[in-house]
């Protein structure tokens, strides 16, 4: 069973710390068995989003034996507590998967884990930890990156996307998108989808025009859709769809649509026996060699490695090492924001 602890700071935010408890904290064994085994780990008193008080049932030295450590969003600029980055030095040093969300980035580049990695936070804050730690390599323009075994994430809201995708990671892309729907987010961003800083997020898929697009594309994937037939279909010109997708996926419309394949793809690789033939005409890619390369270009992987990994009737054990290591080989969507 692999283990979560989410670290709990003095005045840390509280959408930030409920996301990763909602996501790996909620026993979720109908959908992966094991699920994860949970820690909220912290001084007893934190204050949590100016309201609460938080009474962590471990310390922060259980954060040292996880296989998986979260660092919420906190205080910009406050002075960490000693304890916390020395666990998460011990963390770090045995191995574990490190994440952060939003300004939980300053956390670990106090601790000295960001040091030449590619990193990102939430843009109002990139400046800020860029200048403070001129070491790290700052990318303010993703939702969410790996380098390494270091996973960061930019607003709270990434965190949610974050989250899911080591789900995606330790269990596949079924189980992640069925956690998605309960709690009614988008299953996927890729961690390249640029944040929104000056584009204004897309409103109620049921009253917007690319999202009944996005509904109408993702029953009709197994069609050779063209720019042409997406336009025709959200009553615009190419050129004013193409905008549109960039404002609010940060992708052109065939680099979405693309993706929307390949991940139809993965889960029919985790919940069927179809051959891989099958899956490339389930999924508008045509051809099994076309469905291979594409499937490796995104996940990093061959489809039949990953169907090996994370067909639901096989079932897996998920430990620290191969944790780390299927994170490592399918990581090129979010290396693709280099």
């Amino acid at each position: 069973m692999s283990s979560v602890a989410v670290a709990v700071t003095e005045g840390i935010a509280l959408f930030g710390v409920t996301a990763p408890c909602e996501i790996f904290g909620v026993d979720r064994s109908e959908l992966a068995d094991p699920w994860y085994e949970f820690r909220l780990c912290g001084r007893s008193g934190a204050q949590v989003g100016g309201w609460f008080r938080a009474e962590p049932p471990y310390g922060f030295d259980a954060l040292a034996t996880a296989d998986t450590v979260v660092v919420p969003a906190c205080e910009v600029g406050a002075e960490y507590d000693a304890e916390l980055l020395e666990a998460l030095r011990a963390a770090h040093a045995d191995g574990a998967r490190i994440v952060s969300i939003c300004t939980g980035a300053f956390v670990l580049a106090a601790a000295g884990l960001l040091d030449g990695r590619r990193v990102t936070t939430h843009w109002l804050h990139a400046d800020r930890l860029a200048r403070r730690y001129p070491n790290v390599r700052v990318q303010p323009d993703v939702l969410y990156l790996q380098d390494g075994p270091v996973f960061t994430s930019a607003g709270k809201a990434a965190g949610i996307d974050l989250c899911l995708h080591l789900v995606r990671l330790d269990h596949g892309a079924s189980v992640a998108n069925a956690i998605a729907r309960r709690l009614v987010v988008p299953p996927h961003r890729d961690g390249g989808q640029a944040q929104f800083i000056t584009a204004p997020m897309a409103g109620d898929p049921g009253d917007d025009v690319l999202g009944e697009l996005f509904e109408w594309v993702y029953a009709h994937l197994h069609e050779p859709l063209t720019i042409a037939d997406l336009a025709r279909r959200a009553n615009l010109s190419p050129r004013t769809l193409a905008r549109r997708f960039r404002a609010v996926t940060g992708l052109a419309p065939l680099q979405w649509l693309l993706t929307q394949r390949v991940h139809r793809a993965q889960e029919l690789l985790e919940t069927t026996e179809h051959g891989i033939e099958q899956i490339a005409a389930k999924t508008g890619m045509g051809t099994a060699t076309t469905l291979r390369r594409h499937f490796n270009r995104v996940v990093g992987t061959a489809p039949d490695a990953y169907r090996r990994t994370f067909l639901r009737e096989a079932g897996s054990t998920h430990t620290r090492v191969s944790t780390a290591s299927t994170a490592t080989a399918m990581s090129s969507t979010l290396g693709a924001a280099s």
